[in-house]
């Protein structure tokens, strides 16, 4: 229940993230006569301020549980896709329901979500984190289709009022999140306070490398057409990568919580999936062939999947559940903004230099240094941690 629950909150939040507004950007734009850089900017500084959200929503999560204000955050935010789909050229009004959009939705429902596998699953949390991203990966594949071909038959105003009437029907589920708030009866939950866990290194360090991997996936993932451009790669090698990626991705998963299950370390597999990444990232200026691509594909497909069960799973293992969800708030805040800033950091990279190359081989560079940071890093002392 605490899966299905948590799976259906993390899809309510496909609005707000940015593959879920890039379903809409074209014709929004084109028919509100908003240009593509006016749009960037008021997404780009939506983010940011909506950013902002996690630390509120992590609070009250855990001041006053998970189901019922996770169900009144989908119901706004459902009424926020409501007015987008009716939404007039006022760049203040389309710049408040982004905001907002991006505030319910990337941002405390995210939260909501993966704080409710944390204090439901805790320490055993490895095969039922990898499980959850399964599903969450599978459920947004299938939405997206959905939605697109919505778009394509419908239109976008009448398929974003869709995405706001299902938000309607999937806020009950957050009643499914049937994780207890304290009370002063319940024997107090075992944890760091939220400024004790900000003090710990191992915070930070993995926080950082969720960071980074964000920052670098949403800058590549949103230039990666161009980037296979420069090296010679036909526009339908954009669209193959993207699916055996979107496969691998689940493999990654899997296999991330099989190497939890069996005593792996959060430092190792962390170090591992971030050294695949980087040598993913090393190879694209290299190819040549689309076959190339395949391994490409694979690297980051498969870091991908192991770097989301460590997200999901890192913080209640390190932190315990006491501030469970300010901890995955500040966390979740982090990764928002290097979401935000990727895209621009590889534009002016690309805009300075004409290649994406010197900005793939740095930022290569950064993630292993990252990556052997976190193997070496120590997990705080928490009844559990053996490391």
């Amino acid at each position: 229940m605490i899966v299905a629950g948590a799976t259906a909150v993390m899809l309510a939040t496909l609005p707000g993230r940015t593959q879920g507004l890039s379903l809409i950007t074209e014709p929004l734009t084109a028919e509100l006569h908003f240009s593509h850089t006016t749009f960037a900017n008021l997404n780009l500084w939506a983010t940011l301020i909506g950013a902002l959200f996690c630390f509120p929503a992590g609070w009250i999560f855990d001041r006053f549980g998970l189901r019922v204000p996770t169900a009144m955050i989908i119901l706004a935010l459902a009424l926020v896709v409501g007015a987008i789909s009716r939404a007039g050229s006022s760049v203040g009004m389309m710049f408040a329901w982004l905001t907002l959009t991006r505030g319910f939705g990337q941002s405390a429902l995210s939260v909501s979500s993966i704080t409710a596998m944390g204090k439901r699953f805790g320490n055993q949390g490895g095969m039922p984190m990898a499980i959850f991203s399964i599903l969450m990966t599978v459920a947004f594949t299938i939405a997206f289709v959905l939605i697109g071909l919505a778009i394509e038959k419908q239109g976008w105003r009448a398929s974003w009022m869709y995405v706001a009437i299902g938000l309607v029907f999937t806020a009950p589920l957050a009643l499914m999140l049937r994780v207890q708030a304290p009370t002063s009866t319940a024997a107090p939950e075992v944890g760091f306070e939220f400024s004790e866990a900000l003090k710990t290194p191992a915070f930070w360090i993995f926080a950082s490398a969720a960071a980074l991997f964000n920052f670098v996936s949403s800058g590549f993932g949103l230039f990666n057409e161009a980037i296979f451009l420069e090296y010679g790669l036909p526009q339908k090698t954009f669209h193959i990568f993207l699916g055996i990626m979107t496969f691998v991705s689940l493999l990654g998963q899997f296999f991330a919580g099989i190497l939890l299950r069996k005593g792996a370390s959060f430092q190792s597999i962390t170090a591992g999936a971030l050294s695949l990444y980087a040598a993913g990232l090393l190879i694209i200026p290299l190819l040549h062939k689309d076959l190339q691509l395949l391994f490409v594909a694979i690297f980051i497909g498969v870091a991908a999947g192991m770097i989301m069960v460590v997200f999901f799973a890192i913080w209640a293992v390190a932190f315990g559940k006491r501030r469970l969800g300010r901890i995955q708030g500040a966390a979740q805040f982090m990764t928002v903004i290097s979401s935000a800033l990727g895209p621009i950091v590889f534009a002016k990279c690309h805009e300075a230099t004409h290649s994406y190359t010197p900005i793939l081989f740095s930022i290569a560079a950064l993630v292993v240094v990252v990556g052997l940071i976190a193997w070496k890093a120590k997990l705080p002392a928490l009844p559990g941690n053996s490391v």
